[in-house]
This record gives structure tokens, sequence and C-alpha cells, in this order.
């Protein structure tokens, strides 16, 4: 059997004495969109932090296809196949569409020597192309990035985070801030890239309809800890998870 695409093993990470990740494991394997939901201070963006080498877990490891990358950073994860969009905004504001994405895949095409010295674009145009084209996104190419709505930025941050064709992509609440038309071509797109590509997702979310209709498995935190896992429809049943963000 193929080691998963994600393993997560008793991560735990404390500030001044207060417990924010609590011994969490799980794995994810090939294909597989999951969902990560929970309250506000459940953990969620600290246990994404210490996966993705932002910040330095006190405990546990982290492994991604099978190789073990515990505090390794996030640009040197990016170069084993692991993409993330952030819950703020990455796009540059002052370049246009096309050259933000095309910026998203040069750091992962060839040397520092190749990059300086080679095509402007790192020979990453066509390639850029093709996102654009899959974001629905070509009336935009040549559009400044900051002149975009909300929605359309965040399009254009997913299509950054594919540049550079990873098998792993962690997405922090892409829903957020998304008017629903918006939203649901995002829901859409990660949907088809996920089924044309079998690249694996992990979402962090609080639009618990958008994570519900796109994820297939779902694991709830709450104080750190992981109170339950399941599919979207055996969450939405279950009473522990009910009365966490009910309060009880």
């Amino acid at each position: 059997m193929n080691a998963p695409v994600l393993s997560v093993r008793n991560i735990r990470k404390s500030f001044g004495g207060i417990t924010a990740v609590n011994g969490v494991s799980f794995d994810v394997h090939k294909g597989e969109i999951l969902g990560l939901i929970g309250p506000n201070g459940s953990g969620k963006s600290t246990l994404f932090n210490c996966i993705l080498g932002q910040l330095p877990p006190d405990g546990g490891d982290v492994a991604v296809n099978g190789r073990n990358v515990s505090g390794m950073r996030a640009s040197d994860l990016n170069k084993l196949g692991v993409g993330r969009t952030f819950q703020q905004l990455s796009v540059f504001p002052k370049m246009s569409v096309l050259d933000n994405i095309i910026l998203a895949g040069q750091e992962h095409h060839g040397s520092m020597l190749s990059r300086l010295f080679g095509p402007g674009d790192a020979g990453l145009t066509a390639e850029a192309e093709k996102l654009i084209a899959f974001f629905r996104l070509t009336h935009l190419r040549d559009t400044l990035a900051g002149s975009l709505s909300y929605g359309q930025q965040k399009l254009v941050d997913a299509a950054m985070a594919f540049m550079a064709g990873p098998s792993l992509v962690l997405l922090d609440e892409p829903a957020g801030g998304v008017n629903l038309t918006m939203l649901t071509g995002l829901k859409d797109r990660l949907a088809a890239y996920n089924a044309e590509h079998g690249t694996t997702f992990v979402v962090i979310e609080h639009n618990m309809e958008f994570v519900m209709s796109l994820c297939t498995r779902i694991i709830v935190l709450a104080e750190g800890s992981i109170i339950a896992e399941g599919t979207p429809e055996e969450i939405r049943a279950n009473q522990t998870v009910i009365d966490a963000y009910l309060g009880g």
C-alpha cells in the first residue's frame, strides 16, 4: 500500500502554557479532499502552520509521501510538491494576472542562475496560460491583479498555488470574503482540478456549506484536539460537533 500523501503524527504546540494543538494525528491519501474545521480558537491555523514549517511544533512528526519533513521550511516543501494558498491574499496588485502566475512558478524551475539569465518568464508562459484558462480568467489575463474583485483575486491565488504542479495543496480559508457567485465558481474549479489531476487537498474553512460540498472527508478540531472525523453527512449529524459549535 502506498504511503499517505500527508501523514501527521502527534503534533503538539503550546504558547505560554496554553495548548493550541494537543497531539493531533491523521493521514491524507492521494486524491482526497480533506476538510479541517472547528470553532474559532480550535487550533486549525496553528496546526496548518506546524505542518507547513512556519511554526516549529513542540513535538510530533510530519511526513509527505513517506518522507519526514518535520521542521522543513515552506520553500523546501514546495520543491517536494506541497503548495498552499493563504488566508491573506498573496497576489501582487501592480502585476498582471499572467505575470502573477508566472512569478509563482519561477521559483520552482531551474537554478538561480537560470532564472536570472534565462528567458524572462522562465519558459512558463504556456503553463500559466493553461491555468488562466482552467480558472476561467482568460478575459482578465492582462489586467492588474489589484483591480480585480476579491473573488477573482482568490482564483488567481489558487492558480498561483498550482503553478508548480503540486501533489498536495493546503488551502487556508479559500472561501473567506468571496461572494456566492464567485464561491460556486471557485468550488467548481477546485473539484475539477482534483478530478483531472488527482491532486490531494487539505482545506481549512469556516464556510460550512463550502467545505461540506467540496470535501470527501472532514476532521473537526476543538480546543486543539480532534473531536470527530467522517463524511460530511456524518459530521452534520454528530452531536459532539454540534455542541462544540453551539457551546455545548
